[in-house]
């Protein structure tokens, strides 16, 4: 069956789903999970004590899980980030779909979920295979120009080599970036997220689990979204 996406937008119940009136009993939900987390109730234990208790449909419990931490974690983060405007003359190594696909999504006027960790997330997912849309190549170049306006002196893109289609993204970065003299690299690896906390770069990302165990991390996500991005569709969980 040919591919029929063309945009990284809303589906079709999010309007109803993170309606005015249902983000205010997902903030409620987000405050009870927190409480657990910080009594160190394991993470999927809380999610379903407090979706059930709530009766949240499967979207909105993937957002609460994406957008809700203890104390602990979100001070972790926040002591290991790095601001956006010190990364001139720093050399950054990029989550390469985490970054990518939020952007297509903000650009496509998808869900945005602001976290408690200052990052946001979207509810996209990749099931093993990576489309592009409409969105794709203006995210790249939104993110390209970016990168160069704050003066960032090298980029290494890593993506995940299980995803299909990878090694055509892989060629999609670097033609952009040649044509535009951007100092660009891009590495298919198995596991992108064991290389981003491993490495010395300074990290662009918005994955939880990559931000609180890598050495240093900048919300560059968030300075994309709030300076060159103009959207609607955010949904604050504090």
């Amino acid at each position: 069956m040919p591919h029929q996406q063309k945009h990284r937008g809303p589906h079709i119940r999010d309007a109803e789903l993170f309606s005015e009136e249902s983000m205010r009993i997902l903030r409620e939900a987000a405050r009870d999970m927190v409480y657990l987390l910080n009594r160190s109730f394991p993470e999927n234990a809380s999610l379903k004590l407090v979706g059930d208790r709530y009766r949240l449909q499967q979207r909105q419990r993937t957002a609460l899980m994406r957008c809700v931490c203890g104390d602990e974690a979100q001070q972790k983060r926040g002591r290991k980030e790095i601001s956006v405007k010190d990364l001139g003359g720093q050399r950054v190594a990029i989550d390469g779909y985490n970054l990518l696909i939020t952007t297509e999504c903000a650009l496509s006027g998808g869900i945005l979920l602001y976290g408690r960790d200052g990052c946001y997330r979207d509810l996209a997912s990749v099931h093993g295979s990576y489309r592009k849309v409409e969105e794709t190549l203006p995210a790249i170049r939104l993110m390209g120009k970016a990168l160069a306006e704050i003066g960032v002196s090298e980029a290494f893109w890593w993506l995940d080599a299980p995803i299909s289609n990878s090694g055509r993204l892989k060629k999609m970065l670097l033609a952009e970036a040649q044509e535009a003299g951007w100092p660009w690299q891009a590495e298919l690896v198995p596991n992108p997220d064991k290389v981003l906390v491993q490495c010395a770069e300074i990290v662009l990302s918005s994955d939880s689990w990559v931000i609180e165990n890598s050495l240093h991390w900048a919300n560059f996500q968030a300075y994309l979204i709030e300076q060159k991005i103009s959207t609607n569709s955010i949904r604050y969980f504090i």
